[in-house]
């Protein structure tokens, strides 16, 4: 019996044919080509970029706090692998090392200067808004990417951040790197672009800790979802992402754990010393949370004033409106239409995972700006940037094609998204209804007529007129932000360069007082220096105090301890009483110790301060070149030229001298730095000479604590004070070296010598030397 299967007895058989043979591999199939007017697009958008962020950049004031410790670095190896703020290694900057190593090493090699310094960084931006055009031309195409590099390009705030020496341009690129891996890794299943991930997401941890991590939880949560990996697989490769992520992320907190804290400098911002309480305090939860040395209390505590109130609105407040939010309600138009439009794809989709992706960079972004409670500078807001230009571009795209689709539902979701965002356009720019008044009626002309064009020409053979309706709905959109962009290296928002507050706190266009956190450059709430214990120290030079405490005040503070008084805002960080020299809240001259005059930049010969752009514009204000010359003169061996009370002034001095000079209480005036042992064991050695007790170029002494206190008594007692008419000639032989020679005229050393640190309100310099110790 056979089966029904088995051949047939009768049939013949024959031998079974044999294996094809194989087909040798031919070419790949190729790709689609690009568009030609794709890379020529890009490659313009990045020339414009070039320019925004490089104009006139030696015109432009970096912040001297990190100016000074990138020229240590180049002065120590010691002090690039700590991040010293100076050379002699006393104390650190707050924030890791990681982009002050990259500016350092570009300043040994060619010098230091501000080109030199910020060459890295022009170049890291560009290489942001070509990674981002990467990324986004894989998942939504040419056209995509070109509106989402332009959009980066174009935002304010981060034109603003890349003409400064701040961290955050470095933050931004490793961020978007990192984020970009993370697709691929997603999309194609592979380790190599995951582990890249992380390193990436490390580095951005060493360079301004915790931030580093915001959108980190984005990335996991869509390659856990959107991979095709099978589980297994998956969880093995996020093991090894995670111990990469953790190798990249403490290699450099555990370096400095292994070195004796006798043999290492001050971790600046922490309050043992040690990195690791940096990480979870000032560089962590505190600036989330609030707390010490951070300006707890939003919009009423010191740091979190400088954005104004927290809350999910803050984004669009007048001091962060113009910033950043111009194009935020189109992003999340953009972003719930795009994943409306994936509909029922795949779990693995990867047009979806890409806007999961920037959706939720740009969710956890908002979110955790607009809730901080504690130091919150209106420059954090670039990490928003490339999700908001992200989503603009993808989502955009999608729905101009979903316009011109079938599906007659979808004919007015792109057209109300362009009308919401030049209705916002319009409200940005009427807070300053006196700059570019012609700007938001243009604008909104435009978008009209481009709305009707798009919705009018969607259909038929009416290509052209539709295309010219896509382009000036485009440039109707962006208008607002490129002026905005442009007027800081124009020079024409206010400030030098553009900027509100130069180095310390960069802006773009123009001010806008009034509203949550006040204006542009000035004092949140209208003028008044916030409460709280936020970033400056209680004294200001002249020894005037910040109303409230002593909260967080932009750069110079409030001459004389007076109130603000210029409107709302203050315009241009204008003090009260008049407007510092170079109109962006710089001490005026002769708020420093002999009064008579200020270092300008590039006036000291060879010092470091001869860069464009170091001298007046960065912390601590301007120095006293009669005083330094006297310093240097007689610093007799001694390893530090001067100790100050915090970072501003002790920067400004380094910038201006190339000398290492001790910030005994950090950039916050919190910082357990200095103890009254270690300033005894430093006079015994003979390494410092010369300390500075109250205002002046210190600033004053920082947080009026107990360590403050035993220093001052101490120092009043065994030092000497130096009177003024030994440096400046044109003082009264009698004077000593204050901040206002007529608030106290005192010689000679010994307990009577300077009044009690308790409301000091001029500076004195001293004298100390091995012999007077008890």
């Amino acid at each position: 019996m056979t089966s029904a299967t088995d051949p047939s007895p009768d049939a013949p058989t024959t031998p079974p044919a044999p294996p094809p043979r194989p087909v040798p591999a031919g070419p790949a199939e190729p790709a689609p080509a690009s568009p030609r007017w794709s890379l020529p697009a890009l490659l313009a958008i990045l020339v414009l970029a070039a320019v925004l962020y490089s104009w006139n950049l030696s015109a432009s004031s970096l912040n001297s706090f990190y100016s000074a410790a990138v020229l240590s670095g180049t002065q120590s190896w010691k002090a690039w692998f700590f991040g010293s703020l100076d050379a002699g290694n006393f104390i650190t900057v707050d924030k890791p090392p990681f982009a002050l190593m990259i500016m350092s090493l570009s300043c040994r090699v060619f010098g230091f200067g501000t080109w030199q310094m910020m060459a890295p960084m022009v170049a890291a931006a560009l290489g942001t808004i070509w990674i981002l055009h990467a990324s986004v031309k894989r998942h939504f195409g040419h056209a995509a990417a070109a509106v989402a590099a332009l959009v980066l390009a174009l935002t304010p705030i981060t034109v603003a951040i890349n003409r400064d020496n701040n961290p955050d341009t470095t933050l931004v690129l490793l961020m978007v790197a990192g984020a970009a891996l993370g697709l691929r890794a997603t999309r194609e299943g592979r380790l190599l672009p995951l582990l890249g991930s992380a390193v990436c997401f490390g580095l951005a941890f060493n360079t301004k800790m915790l931030q580093g991590y915001i959108a980190l939880p984005a990335v996991f949560a869509v390659y856990v979802y959107a991979c095709r990996l099978p589980w297994a697989r998956k969880v093995r490769d996020l093991l090894l992402a995670a111990v990469t992520l953790a190798v990249a992320s403490f290699w450099w907190a555990a370096a400095v754990s292994l070195v004796p804290a006798g043999e290492r400098p001050y971790i600046g911002g922490s309050t043992d010393g040690s990195a690791w309480d940096l990480i979870m305090g000032y560089n962590g939860l505190g600036r989330v949370l609030g707390g010490e040395g951070n300006g707890g209390g939003g919009g009423t505590g010191g740091g979190g004033g400088f954005s104004g109130t927290a809350g999910l609105g803050r984004m669009f407040n007048d001091v962060l409106g113009g910033q950043i939010s111009w194009l935020l309600p189109f992003a999340g138009i953009a972003l719930v239409g795009g994943l409306v439009l994936c509909g029922r794809a795949p779990r693995t989709d990867p047009t979806r995972a890409a806007l999961l992706l920037w959706g939720g960079w740009t969710v956890l972004h908002h979110f955790t700006f607009s809730m901080a409670e504690g130091t919150m500078h209106p420059y954090y807001t670039t990490a928003l940037a490339p999700g908001i230009a992200a989503l603009t571009g993808a989502g955009g795209v999608m729905l101009l094609r979903a316009l011109r689709g079938p599906d007659t539902r979808w004919v007015w979701v792109l057209p109300v998204g362009l009308a919401v965002t030049a209705v916002w356009a319009v409200v940005l720019l009427r807070r300053a209804a006196d700059w570019n008044g012609w700007l938001w009626p243009a604008i909104a002309v435009v978008m009209a007529l481009a709305v009707a064009g798009l919705v009018s020409f969607r259909s038929g053979d009416r290509a052209r007129l539709f295309a010219a309706s896509v382009a000036a709905a485009l440039v109707a959109a962006l208008a607002g932000p490129a002026a905005y962009a442009a007027a800081e290296p124009l020079g024409s928002g206010g400030g030098p360069g553009g900027g509100g507050m130069g180095g310390t706190n960069p802006t773009a266009g123009p001010t806008t007082g009034g509203g949550p956190g006040g204006g542009r450059g000035g004092f949140p709430g209208g003028g008044q220096a916030p409460g709280g214990n936020g970033e400056t120290p209680e004294g200001f030079p002249g020894g005037g105090q910040a109303p409230g405490g002593n909260g967080e005040t932009p750069e110079g503070g409030l001459p004389g301890g007076a109130q603000g008084s210029g409107g709302p805002g203050g315009a241009n960080g204008e003090s009260p009483g008049g407007q510092a020299p170079g109109g962006n809240g710089e001490t005026p001259e002769g708020g420093f110790p002999g009064g008579n005059g200020e270092l300008p930049q590039g006036t000291t010969g060879d010092r470091p301060g001869g860069a464009g752009g170091f001298g007046g514009g960065g912390m601590g204000g301007t120095t006293s070149s009669a005083l330094v010359t006297y310093l240097e003169k007689h610093q007799d061996g001694a390893k530090w030229l001067l100790a100050v009370s915090n970072s501003q002034g002790a920067a400004q001095l380094i910038v201006s001298t190339g000398k290492p000079v001790i910030s005994m209480f950090g950039f916050t005036g919190s910082d357990r730095a200095m103890t009254l042992a270690k300033l005894k064991e430093l006079v015994r050695k003979g390494e410092l000479h010369y300390i500075q007790l109250g205002g002046g170029m210190g600033g004053g002494m920082g947080g009026n604590n107990t360590l403050d206190s035993q220093i001052t008594a101490w120092v009043e007692k065994n030092g000497t004070a130096v009177k003024e008419s030994e440096y400046d000639k044109s003082a009264s032989s009698g004077s000593t070296s204050t901040a206002d020679s007529g608030s106290e005229s005192e010689s000679g050393s010994g307990s009577g010598n300077s009044s009690s640190s308790s409301g000091r309100s001029a500076s004195t310099l001293y004298r100390l030397d091995p012999s007077d110790l008890d």
